[in-house]
Formats: C-alpha cells, sequence, structure tokens
C-alpha cells in the first residue's frame, strides 16, 4: 500500500509539508523514506514493524548490506538509496561543525567525533589540529588499525602538526567494539605522542575515544 491510499489525515507526507518534519514519529519519517507498504501492511506499518524488529534507529541504519535487505520490505536498491542520505547528512553535519568550531569543552568535541565517526567498521586514528584559540584547523585520519607503539608514530604526528601550523591537537580514535574505556596501550601511546609534541611546542590539549554512542576523555579522566 502505498502512502497516497492511506487518508489525508495519516500521510505523513502531509504532515511534514504542513507542520514540519518535528512533529513526525520515527515511523512516519521511515515511512516516507520507505514510499510503499506490502499486501496487508500499509507503509506506516511496515515502517514500525521494521523499528520493532531492530529496536532502535541506530541499529537499523547500521546494518550491514546482507542484515538490512533480509528485512521484510527492504531490498538493495533501499539500503543504497539509506546510504546515500546519511552520507549526505554526515557531510552536511561535518561542514556545519567545521565552520567556525571552537573546541572548548569535551562535549564539543564529542558532538563533532561521533558525527566523523559514525558506521567505521575498522580502527581508526585522527588529529584535530587545532589554532591559538582553539578553532578547527582541520582534522585527519593519520593510521588505520589497532593503535598501539606499532602502528602510531609520534615522527609522523610531529610533521602533520607542523604542517598544518596547529598550536594544539586533539586526538581521537575510535573503538568498533563499541566499548570505550582506553587500554594500556592506548594511555602509553598517548604519553609517547605528548612528550614528542612538547619538543615543538604544540599543546596536547585531550584524546578522546569514542565506543558506540558513548566517549571518553583522557582529560577529564586526568590522563592528560
Amino acid at each position: 500500500m502505498q502512502l497516497t491510499s492511506l487518508p489525508n489525515s495519516l500521510r505523513p507526507r502531509e504532515k511534514l509539508i504542513e507542520k514540519g518534519a518535528k512533529s513526525l514519529t520515527d515511523a512516519e519519517l521511515l515511512a516516507i523514506f520507505l514510499r510503499t507498504g506490502l499486501p496487508g501492511m500499509n507503509v506506516i506499518e511496515l515502517a514500525q514493524h521494521l523499528l520493532n524488529e531492530n529496536k532502535t534507529l541506530h541499529n537499523l541504519f547500521n546494518a550491514s548490506i546482507d542484515e538490512f535487505c533480509s528485512q521484510k520490505g527492504l531490498g538493495t536498491a533501499k539500503y543504497v538509496q539509506l546510504q546515500a542520505v546519511l552520507e549526505l547528512s554526515q557531510r552536511y553535519m561535518q561542514e556545519r561543525c567545521q565552520r567556525d568550531a571552537v573546541f572548548n569543552s569535551p562535549n564539543s568535541v564529542y558532538d563533532y567525533l561521533t558525527i566523523q565517526m559514525r558506521g567505521l567498521q575498522q580502527e581508526v586514528f585522527m588529529v584535530l589540529y587545532l589554532d591559538s584559540q582553539n578553532r578547527l584547523i582541520k582534522d585527519e585520519i593519520l593510521f588505520y588499525g589497532t593503535i598501539n607503539s606499532a602502528s602510531v608514530y609520534p615522527r609522523e604526528v610531529v610533521k602533520a602538526a607542523l604542517k598544518n601550523n596547529a598550536a594544539a591537537v586533539i586526538f581521537a580514535h575510535n573503538h568498533p567494539s563499541g566499548i570505550a574505556e582506553p587500554s594500556q596501550a592506548d594511555k602509553l601511546i598517548t604519553n609517547k605522542l605528548q612528550q614528542a609534541l612538547q619538543l615543538v611546542d604544540i599543546s596536547v590539549l585531550d584524546h578522546i575515544i569514542v565506543g558506540g554512542e558513548t566517549c571518553v576523555s583522557f582529560a577529564e579522566r586526568g590522563l592528560i
């Protein structure tokens, strides 16, 4: 059953136009994306079914292509459309955050990194280069894979920070497992990088670990 088959009072598109997107439920927003339902199940019912099955929007949006396409009413075309929408949303949010972004608290960095690292399945090590006012100059993924002294090279970090004229840096890496607790290797490499950057008068303001929807700040833990 298509959206046009529903009474006007139940059509999410008309509701969005009249009252704005914020007035719609998760199921109604998802129904607009799905466009059509299934025999015996209108599109809003299908959307609600998918939300119930996946528990959260996060689970639905981060499902692998096989997991996504195995669900009722979904397929490769919908998966591709969803990934395109998510990527556009992420780029829009990155654009907003990067424009005059000032990182003056762990929370402001959390918001930025949650966008940057959404859905990453591989561990990465990112550096945020800041000016003397803690404004973002640039962010850059320098290393991929497990973060330890064998995979993160202080010389490369120093070189990149100087190249970007950074007065300070914030390190960040993700734990795809979803557990944001720092390991002993995380602490050791942070200390090594901090010592290397001190030699060129560049401050390390924080190292933040992103795990799923949670973040842990070394600065807040007193580890920097």
